[in-house]
């Protein structure tokens, strides 16, 4: 893989699984990728999946944004604790949640501080 390839943007990436649609904007070092929805038992998998896959393709800094997750489970938290697992500690992960719904389980579990998490606000309209 050359460092060319690395910079090369994503073509904005787009995909519905149902409760959760998942996409994936940035370059393949630096890759965001948005999740809409909720993210349980039937979804986790679409998500830990799309997640590998960014990681595989040479991702350095990941930013993985949940503020439009409205609901985040045992089988989420367990597929981010398996991404961050994956990634050796050798790319850098930052996780972006907006409601109380994603952000306490990561913080029970201790993800929140282990993945970077950031609160943002959402806008009001």
């Amino acid at each position: 893989m050359t460092a060319s390839s690395l910079d090369r943007p994503y073509t904005p990436e787009f995909a519905d699984h149902g409760l959760v649609t998942l996409a994936v904007s940035g370059s393949a070092a630096t890759p965001c990728l948005v999740a809409t929805g909720e993210i349980d038992c039937t979804t986790a998998p679409h998500l830990q999946g799309r997640l590998e896959q960014l990681l595989d393709a040479g991702a350095r800094s990941l930013v993985i944004d949940l503020t439009g997750v409205t609901f985040l489970d045992s089988a989420g938290l367990c597929a981010l604790a398996t991404v961050h697992r994956l990634s050796g500690g050798q790319v850098r992960i930052r996780v972006l949640a907006a409601t109380r719904s994603v952000i306490r389980p990561m913080q029970i579990t201790g993800l929140w501080d282990l993945l970077g998490g950031e609160r943002v606000e959402q806008p009001t309209f």
